[in-house]
């Protein structure tokens, strides 16, 4: 019960707070899209404001490691474990310049999605085949305007924690655009907040790891599907469920 009240008390503050941080979000578009043609300054902010809900929620202490391997002007295709809708706000932490690749229904959400929509992050349309490609499109046209591109290849949740499978397209985004690819390994979100649930659980530590980048010449020569599996396992390794598997 006491679970759930801090629950919905949660969810009061993140709504009200994120009306006050869209307005802000606003501001700062009008002021800066005519020259930031990036929306750096914009994605800065909104890091901020996601990673801010985790500030806010001692019960969830997050550790970043490995954030100096990240080269800052580089473009990369960013690619990490998916257990929780608490690794959107995690990642944020990283305060590095991205394009969120989200389903398009996130981008209906108030203040949340309108944000979103402001910060260029790119739409995906699952099942859809115009969706798809248009969602490769915007991805491609971002990495070559100098922008990293953040994906979850095992499209949804992990219910256990255990590490899935990696679907292709974000391999065969970088093989397209020759760019680097960086893993990033996501541990305690999937117990702080399961996939599915909306409740608190108990204290969990939250732990980003940013593991070493593949550059393109590394992989080249491989299948998207071989990329994808090579990659899927250099994360597992760092993933505390697929250690208790073993």
């Amino acid at each position: 019960m006491i679970n759930r009240i801090l629950s919905i008390i949660f969810l009061i503050f993140f709504f009200t707070t994120s009306a006050v941080f869209f307005l802000i979000a606003f501001i700062i578009w009008l002021l800066t899209v005519l020259f930031d043609r990036r929306l750096a300054f914009l994605h800065l902010f909104t890091s901020f404001w996601g990673y801010f809900y985790m500030w806010a929620t001692p019960a969830w202490p997050v550790s970043i490691k490995g954030r100096e391997k990240i080269r800052k002007e580089e473009a990369y295709v960013i690619v990490a474990n998916h257990q929780s809708q608490l690794d959107i706000l995690s990642a944020f932490g990283l305060f590095v310049h991205f394009k969120w690749v989200s389903k398009a229904e996130v981008f209906n959400l108030p203040f949340v999605g309108w944000a979103m929509s402001l910060n260029r992050y790119i739409k995906l349309v699952r099942e859809d085949r115009q969706g798809m490609l248009r969602m490769f499109r915007d991805a491609e046209r971002a990495l070559l305007n100098g922008s990293s591109v953040f994906l979850f290849p095992e499209g949804m949740r992990s219910e256990t924690g255990i590490t899935g499978s990696f679907m292709p397209g974000a391999f065969l985004l970088a093989k397209k655009t020759k760019s680097p690819i960086l893993p990033i390994a996501i541990n305690g979100t999937g117990k702080a907040l399961p996939r599915g649930s909306l409740s608190f659980h108990s204290r969990q530590k939250i732990r980003i790891e940013v593991l070493d980048e593949i550059p393109y010449w590394d992989f080249a020569d491989m299948r998207a599907e071989d990329i994808a599996e090579k990659v899927r396992g250099i994360i597992a390794e760092h993933v505390d469920e697929n250690k208790e598997t073993e």
